[in-house]
């Protein structure tokens, strides 16, 4: 009956590119959050302005995981800002208690979705965006949820700066071709490895425990680096 479908029908929802599976924190996580999320968890919904010198440049870890590469790279990198985007608490609690263990002044956190945080930034605002390992969600049906799609790297395409840098990994192969077809048809991005290549690991990527996991179980392990050139 067609007034029982209607009824029946879910309301619309925009598809995520995560799904949210907190876990639990630990006690000490619980406590890093409590004491410390005021100074490093950005306030999303608040008018952009960089929590740092205006000359300073930016990076941005979407999907962090537990804070390894993002943590190492603003302990390397005292003279950048490190911004990281990540809907899991466990995630974000461990990457303070890094930042807290190695005092870092240079790194804050987006703790939500960060598409629509990105869509209220103004123009040209990150040097480097790394994405590592994001969901490949393998089955076909679900290929419409990876993070990696024109509509998102138009969006990265704006907030980045001329020449900036976009960093990709992967252990899934479908996904890795994927994410070289749309990258080099999309307008704007140049493959640093040359056209139809996968990069060579850029020196600040460091293997987390992401990729320890794949390799672990046999997967090859795929970068791609892209310059952002506009005109």
């Amino acid at each position: 009956m067609p007034g029982m479908n209607a009824t029946l029908k879910p309301e619309f929802r925009p598809i995520r590119s995560f799904v949210l599976r907190q876990g639990r924190l630990t006690n000490a996580q619980e406590r890093i959050l409590r004491e410390r999320g005021s100074f490093y968890i950005l306030d999303a919904q608040a008018p952009w302005h960089s929590p740092w010198a205006c000359s300073q440049p930016l990076m941005l870890e979407i999907g962090f995981g537990n804070g390894e590469h993002l943590a190492r790279f603003a302990e390397k990198h005292q003279d950048w800002g490190c911004i990281g985007a990540e809907v899991h608490s466990p995630g974000v609690g461990s990457l303070l208690l890094r930042a807290e263990a190695a005092e870092l002044q240079n790194l804050r956190v987006v703790h939500e979705d960060v598409a629509p945080w990105l869509r209220s930034l103004p123009d040209s605002v990150f040097s480097l965006v790394v994405v590592q390992f994001p969901d490949p969600w393998p089955k076909k049906r679900h290929h419409k949820r990876r993070i990696i799609q024109p509509d998102f790297l138009e969006l990265l395409h704006r907030v980045m700066q001329p020449g900036g840098e976009l960093q990709l990994a992967t252990d899934w192969q479908p996904y890795a071709e994927q994410m070289l077809t749309l990258l080099e048809s999309a307008p704007g991005w140049e493959n640093l490895a040359g056209p139809g290549n996968y990069a060579e690991p850029p020196e600040n990527r460091i293997q987390t425990r992401f990729e320890r996991r794949g390799t672990a179980l046999g997967h090859a392990v795929f970068d791609l680096r892209f310059a952002c050139r506009k005109k």
